[in-house]
């Protein structure tokens, strides 16, 4: 894919050309707003905002990546959803979508060769770092779902986030503190790797 020529397509306002980066984009924009909003139905409406917001706005783009700009677009578009809602949402993450979809997990949980016992385990560390996502402060759980879970570089992260480089990287520091905090009520579900990590910092 000519990321460039496509972006300069749609900027002229080929729809086709939009479509097409769209494809490229859909599964991780509608991820990351599932893991900020902890909800499928509002993930898939804020994807849909952003989508919206980014055809809308994609002649203002002036280079750079391309996916820290289009995150941005979906971050926003989590927070306005949140603003609606005034509240924080209490629907678990399920593990597929509705079209029965597996969502991707973070990477330290990925392995294919998993027995079902270990498959039913590693479902319940989901839902245990989805609940302790949900309790973070939206800022915190943005940066952590963009630079951890979507593994974009902190650089990436500030422009998606709009804030600068030093911030992202204090709220990540501090987002993993508490997120290190809140799973140790589910010690018996995390890796090992984790547990080792925890008690070294002890």
């Amino acid at each position: 894919m000519d990321e460039t020529a496509l972006i300069h397509s749609a900027q002229q306002g080929d729809l086709d050309a939009f479509n097409t980066l769209i494809l490229h984009y859909q599964d991780i924009v509608f991820n990351t707003a599932l893991r900020i909003l902890g909800d499928e139905d509002q993930a898939q409406d804020a994807a849909q905002e952003a989508f919206i917001s980014a055809f809308r706005s994609i002649a203002s783009f002036r280079g750079g990546s391309f996916k820290a700009w289009i995150m941005r677009t979906v971050t926003n578009a989590c927070y306005d959803e949140l603003r609606r809602q005034k509240r924080r949402p209490t629907t678990p993450l399920e593990p597929e979508t509705s079209d029965g979809e597996e969502i991707d997990s973070p990477k330290w949980l990925a392995d294919s060769s998993m027995t079902p016992a270990q498959k039913a385990e590693a479902d319940e560390l989901e839902h245990a770092i989805q609940h302790c996502l949900d309790a973070l402060p939206t800022e915190f759980r943005s940066v952590v779902v963009l630079a951890d879970i979507q593994g974009m570089d902190y650089t990436e992260v500030a422009i998606a986030s709009h804030v600068p480089l030093g911030t992202i990287k204090s709220r990540l520091a501090r987002a993993r503190l508490r997120l290190r905090e809140c799973l140790r009520s589910f010690e018996e579900l995390l890796p090992s790797s984790f547990r080792l990590e925890r008690e070294s910092t002890l």
